[in-house]
């Protein structure tokens, strides 16, 4: 029993120890922690890491409804030598950031409509580009009729702001001429099998493709080909026969979903609170964004390896919730289902048939 109590004794007595030597040397600790933290992340570059391929960055998986796990919808894509960004939701940006997106490398801004949160976070990611680019001309952004109006606005906010960058840093690294953005409006052909080609170099390929999300028309998704690596972004929509015409043979598909029953028991909980006008928003947005069901229908359909769920409603902020969010959708879709979050980097290398997926934030 003694030398319990002396191995008792000692291991107390260490442990005092360290919480004083920690209590003393605390600062130092902490110190030591952020210099590593710094070391690892700034001037990270992902490009410089990933090899050859088709690799997409999850910048914001969420919509307007508040997420801890979800920013607003953005995703990025870094193809070969050019790196892309669709949709600029609130908070993307800074996801960006953390993830070691090359945001000065990006070379255009893709909008699928003009709904607030697909575009809310335009500004910041506009003057983060700027900034971090020394960029001479302003970023195009393209995207449907009215483009123009919306990057005009956000020129005109940041303006004043704009002004301060280049008095900070000077001209090398905040040109007044690179500040902003400048529309491009994407215009497709009417009626059935709607698409057309945006964007083709050096082996990479953009087609813009109209979905359905009336009464915002047009609504585009998004399909990218490199060097036989392929992925498609739905855009918020219902099922979409043009989609699924557009996308046919993409190995990943990024689709939009929502929950009905889960909608549902939000939009009980407003009726009890009596929370005026939820109730009917939450009726609206029914008819027109797809049920888990219709995503996995249109990867089926298409013939995708896997389905990767973004701008998901309603929020999931506990991971018990994915099974139940894709219950139905099992049934219908035999490959791989994933729910995204941000942070979630799913690569496509070339000459390979693998599709890997890691987290962007470590």
């Amino acid at each position: 029993m003694k030398w319990l109590i002396r191995i008792g004794a000692g291991l107390v007595g260490l442990l005092l120890i360290a919480i004083i030597g920690f209590q003393v040397f605390k600062t130092q600790i902490a110190m030591a922690g952020f210099k590593r933290a710094v070391a690892a992340n700034v001037g990270r570059d992902a490009s410089e890491t990933l090899p050859d391929g088709l690799h997409v960055f999850v910048c914001g998986a969420g919509t307007p409804l508040p997420d801890p796990k979800r920013a607003g919808p953005c995703l990025a894509v870094l193809a070969g030598n050019h790196a892309f960004v669709f949709d600029a939701g609130s908070g993307g940006s800074r996801n960006l950031n953390r993830m070691g997106f090359p945001l000065g490398k990006v070379e255009r801004i893709y909008l699928t409509h003009l709904h607030s949160d697909h575009m809310d976070g335009l500004g910041e990611l506009l003057m983060q580009a700027w900034v971090n680019g020394g960029r001479d001309e302003p970023m195009p952004v393209s995207g449907p009729r009215g483009v123009d109006e919306v990057v005009d606005g956000f020129n005109a906010a940041y303006r004043i702001d704009g002004t301060f960058r280049t008095a900070h840093h000077g001209l090398d690294i905040a040109n007044p001429a690179g500040r902003g953005g400048i529309g491009e409006t994407i215009t497709l052909p009417a009626g059935p099998g709607s698409k057309a080609v945006v964007f083709d170099e050096d082996g990479v390929k953009i087609t813009a493709f109209t979905v359905s999300h009336a009464p915002v028309e047009p609504a585009f998704g998004y399909r990218i080909d490199y060097k036989g690596r392929s992925v498609a972004f739905s855009g918020d929509t219902i099922y979409s026969p043009n989609l699924v015409g557009a996308s046919k043979g993409v190995e990943v598909l990024f689709h939009e979903a929502l929950d009905p029953e889960m909608v549902g028991v939000m939009h009980e909980a407003a009726v009890a609170h009596n929370v005026q006008g939820i109730p009917q928003i939450l009726d609206d947005i029914l008819t027109y964004h797809a049920t888990p069901s219709d995503a996995a229908r249109a990867a089926s359909e298409v013939g995708a390896r896997e389905l990767v769920f973004y701008h998901t409603i309603p929020p999931l902020p506990s991971h018990l919730l994915n099974a139940l969010f894709v219950r139905d959708a099992k049934k219908l879709f035999k490959g791989k289902i994933t729910v995204s979050e941000d942070g979630m980097v799913f690569s496509l290398p070339v000459d390979s048939d693998t599709i890997t997926q890691h987290d962007g934030f470590k």
